[in-house]
């Protein structure tokens, strides 16, 4: 397997890789303008332009775009996460060319019709219902909200309902004038694929596009704070965030690790502590997210109204005991869970055209896997302990809580019990 890069003259980038054994390719176009690139009063557009991509072309009704993939037995789908939003479709082989030029249409030639526009403005307030339904998914939301408070960092990727109830044809056509430049676009492959024949394709279809400048995002700076919704549930959830290092960090791996140990199984310690040995929770875990600039470590657990604080406190204390006795063992283990995390997933096409857009957009190479595997290997016990220590000195948290919480123990108490 090979990975090949390539740069139109307008600064459309072309990655792709071949998986030799195949029948079938992941391709797509990745876009480097999500929700983080929102100003206020567009938040949630980024969301809205990725439902309205199906919505018809000045080629394609809605339904011809989908029954143009799926009568060659292929899938296609978008998503909007907070740096990038993709339009990507898996297809078998002789396919490739077709899923290319379908992916482009609907990116280069969006009729944004009046009515279809309607009728995704309530599928999306649908939508975003749900999430209020949904305690473990929208307590995230506002844990970002208070980890990047006033910033585009910091916003519900879906935007209030009252926007998206504003939100017109202009608005949309705008934010595409503003972010859909060639520039910030990464046409990536993997599969069973032709790198020569999609760096051509890639010309014809997108080669004529004037380049523009790229509009970078806001910088994110954690700042740290709380919020706390009281609400007759069957279960209290509580997400806790410190700050953490940004894929550019080389930090990256050691937060990972870290997380994995502290979170990232069944043998992890707050699993062990919280649910096998306590009781205290069906679920818990640590998860360590990166942005290109920032990242935030979090940990989150849903309890009963009795059991808020005592599980509270033993995140916290769990935290602190990271820092002074973390082992070999520990480490060792977490090491071998994101390698193989890592390896396993890029067996798959789409996991491994998606990673070669993300690479792309963040170090403008796809690092080898050699690299990334060496870099988990050489994370050591010392510095494991030393980041947990480094977190539990930072100063920098955020907490979220969702459902009958009143005895849930506040941000400053429990800063004050990390440091003790």
């Amino acid at each position: 397997m090979s990975v090949h890069l390539h740069t139109l003259d307008n600064g459309f980038r072309i990655v792709s890789e071949d998986m030799p054994g195949l029948k079938s390719a992941a391709i797509g176009i990745w876009v480097t303008a999500g929700g983080r690139h929102e100003r206020l009063e567009q938040n949630g557009i980024a969301h809205f332009l990725e439902h309205m991509a199906f919505k018809g072309t000045t080629h394609r009704s809605a339904l011809e775009i989908a029954e143009t993939i799926e009568d060659v037995g292929g899938y296609i789908n978008a998503y909007t996460s907070r740096e990038m939003t993709a339009y990507y479709a898996r297809v078998l082989e002789d396919d490739v060319p077709l899923a290319m030029e379908v992916i482009a249409d609907i990116l280069l030639n969006p009729t944004f019709d009046e009515q279809e526009i309607e009728v995704e403005r309530g599928v999306i307030l649908q939508e975003i219902g749900q999430t209020f339904d949904t305690p473990d998914d929208i307590i995230f939301d506002w844990l970002q909200e208070a980890s990047y408070p006033g910033q585009p960092l910091g916003r519900s990727i879906l935007g209030p309902g009252e926007r998206v109830r504003r939100f017109n044809r202009a608005d949309l056509a705008g934010f595409v004038n503003e972010y859909y430049g060639p520039g910030q676009m990464i046409l990536s492959a993997a599969g069973a694929i032709d790198h020569d024949a999609i760096r051509d394709g890639a010309e014809r279809l997108f080669g004529h596009l004037a380049a523009r400048p790229v509009r970078p995002a806001q910088a994110g700076v954690f700042g740290g704070g709380e919020t706390r919704r009281e609400k007759s549930l069957e279960q209290a959830h509580f997400a806790l965030a410190l700050e953490a290092p940004g894929y550019r960090d080389d930090l990256v791996y050691t937060s990972q690790i870290y997380s994995m140990a502290l979170g990232g199984g069944m043998s992890s310690r707050l699993f062990q502590q919280a649910r096998e040995k306590r009781g205290l929770c069906y679920s818990i875990y640590a998860q360590a997210g990166a942005f290109s600039d920032t990242g935030m470590l979090t940990i989150y657990s849903g309890t009963n109204e009795s059991d808020i604080a005592p599980l509270a406190n033993l995140c916290i204390d769990e935290l602190r005991r990271a820092a002074q006795d973390m082992t070999e063992a520990e480490v060792t283990r977490a090491r071998t869970q994101l390698k193989a995390g890592l390896l396993m997933g890029l067996e798959s096409p789409s996991s491994r055209s998606e990673r070669l857009a993300r690479m792309v957009a963040i170090w403008g190479r796809v690092p080898p896997l050699d690299e990334a595997v060496a870099k988990i290997d050489a994370v050591t016990v010392a510095g494991v302990a030393a980041f947990a220590a480094g977190l539990c000195q930072g100063g920098k948290a955020s907490l979220a809580l969702y459902g009958p919480v009143s005895g849930a123990p506040d941000l400053d108490a429990l800063k004050t019990r990390l440091v003790a």
